[in-house]
């Protein structure tokens, strides 16, 4: 799949890299620091980590041959009307895993596939019910696992994950921050299309 391109994946994410090599591609991870992701504050749900996953791509437009292929990601929570991004210590952590307890929340995931002559991109949504938890099962699971680089504070593919995700409806890999799936469909429209 893809062989007429160099394709790149700009994240960090262990999870997205295990994610892509499961469909097949060869990729290289190349990531720059300091992208802005910051959004406007109009936007809601899906369109925030589609704008970011955008932004980003944009960032690596100047820096690409013609051969590249760049995929970009972002993902967020969605809880009544708020968005529950990466805490950024401890306490917040717990937080927003109390936020969640017993609740079903929304996990959006934006994806852009770029080169220097085109882009693709699209958002995917998937809900998730969180059983309600206990607070010693919140601060374990936040001192052991320190979720610090995930949306919402939770891995849903770790302990948090087992013990209280009721039920999904939608992507599993969605919630583990690269919709495969949906991806894979995009790659075939591509490779059909002859871009």
């Amino acid at each position: 799949m893809l062989d007429k391109y160099h394709v790149i994946l700009a994240s960090n994410s262990p999870r997205r890299r295990e994610l892509l090599a499961g469909l097949g591609v060869d990729f290289e991870v190349r990531t720059l620091p300091g992208i802005d992701e910051s959004y406007p504050s109009d936007l809601k749900r899906g369109d925030i980590p589609l704008y970011i996953a955008k932004e980003k791509a944009d960032a690596y437009r100047s820096k690409i041959g013609n051969n590249d292929l760049v995929i970009t990601a972002d993902t967020i929570v969605w809880l009544d009307g708020e968005v529950l991004g990466k805490p950024v210590e401890r306490d917040e952590a717990i937080m927003m895993l109390k936020k969640l307890s017993g609740r079903t929340h929304q996990v959006y995931t934006g994806v852009a596939l770029t080169t220097k002559n085109w882009q693709r991109s699209f958002s995917v949504e998937t809900h998730v019910r969180f059983a309600p938890l206990k607070e010693e099962n919140i601060i374990f699971y936040v001192d052991y696992y320190r979720p610090f680089d995930k949306a919402g504070a939770y891995g849903v593919q770790e302990w948090i994950g087992y013990i209280g995700v009721e039920g999904l409806e939608g992507s599993y890999y969605n919630v583990m921050g690269l919709p495969v799936q949906r991806l894979f469909k995009e790659i075939e429209k591509i490779e059909q299309s002859g871009l």
